[in-house]
C-alpha cells in the first residue's frame, strides 16, 4: 500500500472511531431557530424570519454571529437584527462573532486594527455606513464610523453574548475546546475555534452549533451541527430548526 493509501485509511479509521464516539441525542429543553453568518446579506435574513415567522409563530430564533463583513449590506443588517431583538427580547438571541470582535476592536483602537479588519471585509462595511476610508489616518475613519453607528448600536454589539444553550444544544460562532466543559470554554475559542474541535469527540454529551467555518452544506456530525454555508459568496443563508432528536434545514 501507498504512503498515501495508508494516511487515508488512517485518517478514515480515527474519523471512524470519532464518530462512533458520540452517542448522545439532541435533546434542546424546546424547539428553536438558529440561522448561519449573515456577513451583510440583509435580504437574506429577513427572507428566513419571514419564512420562520410564517411557518412557526413566536419560536426562538439564534443568529451565530458574524453580521457584518463581506457582503454588501452591513449596516442594514445590523439595523434590523438590533430593532428586532428590541421588540422580540429573548425570543431572538444574537451571539457575537469574530467579525463583530473586528469591528470593536477597530473603533477600540483603530490604528492598530485597521489594517487587519480592512482585509477581512472592513472596507465592505464601511461602504455599508458611507464611511470613506482613511488609509493615512485610521483615528479619522474610526470616528466617522462610529458616528455613523451611533452610541446605542455599539453598546449592543459589546454586549453580545459568546455562546447560548438549550437542554445538550449549545450554540457558539465558531468553535469549542472538547477537552473542557462548555461552561469553562475561552472567549477566543468561542469566536475563532480550535484545532480539535470537530476531530475530537466530546465526552459530556453535549452538542456543539456553529457557524464560522464554510461548508458546503449543513452537516450535524457525531455531537457538531455545522451551519455557516458561505451567503455572502453563495447566496445561500441556512437556516436550522433543532429538535428532540432532530435537525432539519432550509435555505433562505
Amino acid at each position: 500500500m501507498s504512503i498515501l493509501g495508508r494516511l487515508l485509511g488512517r485518517r478514515a479509521r480515527r474519523d471512524a472511531a470519532y464518530v462512533s464516539r458520540f452517542s448522545a441525542p439532541i435533546k434542546p429543553e424546546a424547539p428553536f431557530f438558529a440561522i448561519g453568518d449573515i456577513h451583510g446579506c440583509f435580504d437574506q435574513i429577513q427572507r428566513a424570519i419571514a419564512r420562520i415567522d410564517a411557518e412557526h409563530p413566536s419560536s426562538t430564533i439564534l443568529c451565530v454571529g458574524d453580521f457584518v463583513d463581506r457582503g454588501e449590506q452591513s449596516a442594514e443588517v445590523l439595523t434590523y437584527l438590533h430593532g428586532l431583538q428590541a421588540e422580540r427580547g429573548a425570543r431572538l438571541i444574537c451571539l457575537m462573532g469574530n467579525h463583530e470582535e473586528m469591528l470593536l476592536k477597530f473603533l477600540d483602537d483603530p490604528e492598530a486594527r485597521g489594517p487587519g479588519w480592512m482585509r477581512h471585509g472592513g472596507l465592505q462595511t464601511l461602504a455599508s455606513y458611507r464611511v470613506a476610508l482613511d488609509r493615512s489616518d485610521f483615528t479619522v475613519t474610526r470616528d466617522a464610523l462610529a458616528e455613523a453607528m451611533g452610541p446605542t448600536l455599539v453598546a449592543w454589539l459589546r454586549a453580545l453574548p459568546t455562546s447560548w444553550h438549550s437542554g445538550n444544544v449549545w450554540a457558539v460562532h465558531a468553535g469549542a475546546d472538547p477537552a473542557l466543559p462548555m461552561e469553562h470554554q475561552g472567549r477566543d475559542t468561542l469566536l475563532w475555534g480550535h484545532r480539535d474541535f470537530g476531530r475530537v469527540a466530546r465526552s459530556d454529551g453535549q452538542w456543539v452549533l456553529h457557524g464560522h467555518t464554510i461548508r458546503d452544506a449543513p452537516q450535524v456530525e457525531a455531537g457538531v451541527i455545522s451551519i455557516d454555508t458561505g451567503a455572502y459568496a453563495t447566496g445561500r443563508l441556512t437556516v436550522a430548526h433543532i429538535q428532540a432528536g432532530d435537525v432539519e434545514f432550509f435555505m433562505a
